[in-house]
């Protein structure tokens, strides 16, 4: 017979965290139906465990999760914002931020140029993604890849297949959203309202790294969930090239890093500006999820430390305002600032 069973969610901070929580829970046999809500952090879950108590249901679900960095709890947690984080990322970030301003002024970095972003920032932006819990449902696949394909004795082919299937559609359709640019030839107008969109973007994604305003979460943008989840299914395809078709889907999935990214690769009008810029960014998110597949990090690892993710909300909060800048910039609005 089956019953509802609620629990609540310690850790989620997008609706990747929704999305990934809720296609491994339904995943188990005897569970029908879940539905996870970020506003509330819980979990309800519909199924047939037979006689076991709730706190047993616990116990077998509770880890599945436990490996994305979730907790599955019967009591919900009194959420406190960690102010004394800030003490170490304040200056973190402030360093951070100095010298890549002072690289920049030299000419060594320039961070925009004529309302661009260098591709070397774009490399960052790609390393800072991949060290967000925004990436937490890309880590995800990551470990279902390395753990599905591990049983069968399988440890290093599906991992370079899945990586390589992630660089080669991102400079491929990166290629084609920057080609799509070029045919509606966009103007001022449409420069200055994709630079707003991309700066809107990075600016909510740096926002919820803070972890100081939870209805900041739900404004991050997203995929529809019927789409994501069903191309969260073809993981389960059990085929030689399964990985590497995983790491294609990557560029669809719910990211507001690489959503920027495909937005402002849009702007660029120019098919081989996106696809350089997609390509980079997929190769400045490579070394951590290189190292999340190949050591077997999990992302809980990295979410044990809230004053480095609110170093990285302020450097990403720096970059959604320079980018703001520099699209008023190129089209007039305001004055050069700084090397642009």
């Amino acid at each position: 017979m089956e019953k509802v069973y609620l629990f609540h969610v310690h850790g989620m901070h997008c609706n990747a965290c929704i999305l990934l929580t809720e296609n491994e829970i339904n995943n188990v046999s005897g569970v029908s139906r879940v539905k996870a809500s970020l506003k509330n952090h819980q979990v309800e879950i519909t199924g047939d465990f037979g006689e076991k108590t709730q706190e047993e249901v616990l116990a077998i679900l509770g880890p599945i999760i436990k490996e994305h960095g979730y907790t599955l709890a019967l009591e919900k947690q009194n959420k406190k914002v960690a102010w004394s984080e800030f003490s170490t990322a304040l200056p973190g970030a402030g360093l951070f931020i100095a010298a890549f301003i002072i690289l920049q002024e030299l000419g060594i970095v320039n961070l925009i140029g004529a309302g661009d972003i260098s591709y070397p920032t774009v490399f960052l932006i790609g390393i800072i993604a991949s060290l967000s819990t925004c990436m937490a449902i890309v880590g995800g696949l990551v470990l279902s890849v390395s753990a599905s394909f591990a049983k069968e004795g399988d440890k290093v082919r599906p991992q370079v297949l899945f990586h390589i299937g992630r660089l080669i559609s991102f400079f491929i359709l990166g290629g084609a959203i920057g080609a799509l640019g070029s045919v509606f030839h966009i103007g001022n107008t449409g420069t200055l309202a994709l630079g707003i969109l991309v700066a809107l973007v990075m600016l909510i994604l740096g926002i919820n790294l803070l972890d100081i305003f939870p209805w900041a979460k739900n404004l991050q943008p997203t995929l529809p969930r019927f789409l994501s989840k069903y191309l969260l299914q073809i993981k389960k395809v059990n085929h030689t090239l399964t990985p590497l078709l995983v790491g294609v889907i990557t560029f669809f999935l719910p990211c507001g890093f690489t959503q920027s990214m495909q937005i402002y690769s849009l702007t660029t009008g120019s098919p081989l500006t996106g696809a350089l810029t997609m390509f980079i960014f997929a190769l400045g998110t490579l070394p951590a999820l290189a190292a999340l597949s190949f050591a077997s990090l999990g992302i809980q690892d990295k979410k044990k430390s809230g004053a480095f993710f609110k170093a990285t909300g302020l450097i990403v909060i720096f970059f959604a305002v320079f980018n703001l800048i520099g699209t008023l910039v190129s089209v007039g609005i305001l004055p050069p600032i700084f090397n642009i």
